[in-house]
């Protein structure tokens, strides 16, 4: 499992906000990984999440985006615990 703090004004660059007009979302570039890249290499998956993550703005380190690539190629759940800030 996975950590992540936010500010509220960076919540929607995680999860999709309908009255947002900020255009990557992370959760579902991930979402789209998880279903095209199972069973593939990780360090095939970990550099499309890098590429993710800084299009959303958002600061992974490296070894969260290894443990996110991990279940994305073994289908394992992934849980991201989000913390935000006002």
């Amino acid at each position: 499992m996975g950590e992540i703090t936010v500010s509220t004004e960076q919540i929607d660059h995680l999860v999709r906000d309908p009255a947002s007009e900020y255009g990557a979302p992370y959760m579902q570039a991930y979402a789209d990984l998880a279903v095209s890249h199972r069973g593939r290499p990780v360090a095939e998956i970990v550099p499309l999440l890098r590429a993710a993550a800084d299009a959303a703005l958002l600061g992974f380190t490296g070894a969260d985006l290894v443990e996110q690539a991990r279940a994305i190629s073994t289908g394992a759940r992934y849980e991201l615990r989000v913390h935000v800030t006002g």
